[in-house]
């Protein structure tokens, strides 16, 4: 389900995970950033023609080669870009990265390469007549935002915002160390959202409610994560310690 801004989705554990749409504003935001990124690789891709064209001046047979060049690389740039980054950075292209935002599943899980490929192949059709004139229309008519290409793949843009406790103060990364004796790449962005929602709500929560919970958690890592003993024994910081850690992987990897 979802609020006026938030995508509210149920766990099996009972614990809501809960997502910040992003918005129009946000979404232009990184698309500006995205195509400044085309452009600059556009006046790369140009002077890399002209030289080789250059060079290849008295060579007909080398020239249309590198006009073949040419153009299927503006076809890879313009087409395969957005689609390219959104499946091998996780939901994210360069613009959404420096904006904080990401593309995830309605159901809350990390898109796969086939929601990033569906998602942009109706790109063009998002982008008419002009400004993303039909993109703009969907997603103010959508309650997730959604533009066509969403639709389509079954996918939301969300905000990655810093987790804030119950009791008003900030999961301060930088205070924090940032490091773990756990590999946490092998945790799934599902997995570190489920962790975040408890810590987030943990004081919400009866005692018998919060230590079945965060039971649970550990048990559902534990088999990847092969906790210690005396890590078990404290586990609330323990999960505090892997999302420290993996958004800290996720802010510098």
């Amino acid at each position: 389900m979802n609020t006026m801004d938030n995508l509210i989705i149920d766990t099996p554990e009972q614990i809501p995970l809960e997502f910040p749409l992003a918005g129009i504003g946000s979404r232009f935001l990184a698309l500006a950033l995205d195509t400044l990124f085309q452009i600059a690789a556009w006046l790369v891709l140009f002077g890399i023609a002209a030289a080789m064209g250059a060079r290849g001046s008295k060579m007909p047979t080398k020239g249309i080669w590198t006009l073949a060049v040419v153009v299927f690389g503006a076809f890879l740039l313009q087409s395969g870009y957005f689609a390219l980054f959104e499946a091998i950075w996780n939901g994210q292209t360069p613009g959404k990265r420096l904006t904080r935002l990401r593309v995830i599943q309605d159901s809350g899980r990390p898109i796969t390469a086939y929601e990033a490929v569906a998602r942009n192949l109706l790109r063009i059709v998002d982008s008419i007549p002009a400004l993303y004139g039909v993109g703009i229309i969907s997603a103010l008519l959508s309650t997730k935002s959604k533009r066509l290409g969403d639709y389509v793949a079954g996918t939301v843009v969300v905000h990655e915002k810093p987790a804030v406790l119950e009791t008003g103060g900030r999961w301060d990364l930088e205070a924090a160390s940032g490091t773990s004796s756990y590999d946490v790449s092998r945790l799934t962005a599902e997995e570190f959202q489920l962790i975040e929602a408890f810590l987030l709500r943990r004081n919400q929560l009866a005692s018998r409610v919060r230590a079945e919970t965060v039971g649970k958690i550990i048990n559902r890592l534990s088999a990847r994560l092969a906790f210690s003993a005396d890590d078990a024994r404290n586990p609330e910081a323990l999960l505090e310690n892997l999302a420290t850690a993996y958004r800290t992987r996720a802010r510098y990897g």
